[in-house]
């Protein structure tokens, strides 16, 4: 079993950045961080799906960066040059195996889900 915690959502202006975290608890292999705007479905957004493996959106690549504490067994997603197309509520997810590249973005590839944090982004 594995639990989820994200912490470091919040409000910025157009170009902004944050840092997000997601504090894992038990042993998580594949770990990928998702949003859902208002009105959106769910999306990935950034992917490690293998220790050597990490696959971004389109729509983020460049601007946000996955990473992981293996001793602290934390997350971080860095989110850079912010655009009002970015706020929505970001979601951490982990597989208790480790997946392919094909299914990085698949929701159902991933069992444990935190709450989220809501990153709002303004004009």
């Amino acid at each position: 079993q594995v639990q989820l915690a994200e912490s470091g959502g919040g409000s910025v202006e157009a170009g902004g950045s944050l840092r997000l975290s997601c504090a894992a608890s038990g042993v998580a292999f594949a770990m990928a961080w998702f949003r859902q705007g208002p009105g959106k479905e769910r999306e990935g957004v950034a992917a490690r799906v293998s220790p050597i493996i990490i696959t971004y959106a389109d729509s983020v690549k460049g601007r946000f960066t996955i990473s992981k504490d293996n001793a602290k067994n934390i997350l971080y997603l860095q989110l850079n040059g912010l655009k009002t197309e970015d706020a929505a509520m970001y979601y951490c997810a982990a597989a208790g195996r480790w997946i392919g590249s094909a299914q990085a973005f698949s929701a159902h590839s991933y069992a444990y889900w935190g709450q989220g944090t809501q990153v709002t982004v303004s004009s």
